[in-house]
């Protein structure tokens, strides 16, 4: 199973993401837009693992979670990866209580990488990812009007996380949540 962690991300996401795709309907580069089910925020992608690597995780991310207090964040404005020239992913930026989140992932990253997996020395920048660009393209993309759009900020309490899988079908990637882990629970 190919399985990440992430934060679940409120339904109002969605028209967000569906009022930004206006920004870039006349664009001649294919943008390939995230399933509204799919969008989340990510805290660790795994990677594979077999069944009994998941019962491990379960175990691991209950036990670890279960002491942390929920805490808020905020969506807002939209930002690219890695550069406005050659964009591959677009997405909605993250504020807030971002200390609690990085407290989170690290104490994530160092339990995963205690039990087997490899830990992740890229900086962790919080982000909803809405859309991805593939490469090679005929035509360099235009994202100022996406860049520079603007909604009204979304501040949500994040008190749980999950434990997802992802799977590419012939429909798209699909994600089946194989856990859910509340904050403060016993």
């Amino acid at each position: 199973m190919r399985i990440f962690l992430s934060i679940p991300v409120p339904d109002v996401v969605k028209n967000i993401k569906q009022m930004l795709t206006s920004t870039c309907e006349n664009e001649r580069v294919e943008i390939r837009w995230v399933k509204h089910n799919n969008l989340h925020l990510t805290v660790e992608f795994l990677g594979l693992a077999s069944d009994e690597k998941v019962t491990q995780i379960v175990n691991e991310v209950k036990n670890l979670v279960s002491s942390i207090n929920p805490f808020s964040l905020t969506i807002s404005e939209t930002g690219c990866f890695p550069n406005t020239s050659k964009p591959s992913v677009l997405y909605l930026g993250i504020r807030g209580n971002i200390e609690a989140l990085k407290v989170l992932v690290l104490k994530i990253k160092d339990k995963m990488s205690q039990i087997g997996f490899k830990k992740d020395s890229e900086l962790f920048i919080p982000h909803i990812t809405v859309a991805k660009i593939n490469y090679p393209q005929k035509f360099s993309p235009d994202l100022s009007k996406f860049l520079n759009s603007t909604y009204d900020e979304v501040e949500f309490l994040v008190d749980k996380i999950q434990l997802l899988e992802t799977k590419t079908l012939s429909k798209g990637v699909v994600y089946k949540t194989l856990n859910t882990f509340s904050f403060l629970e016993k």
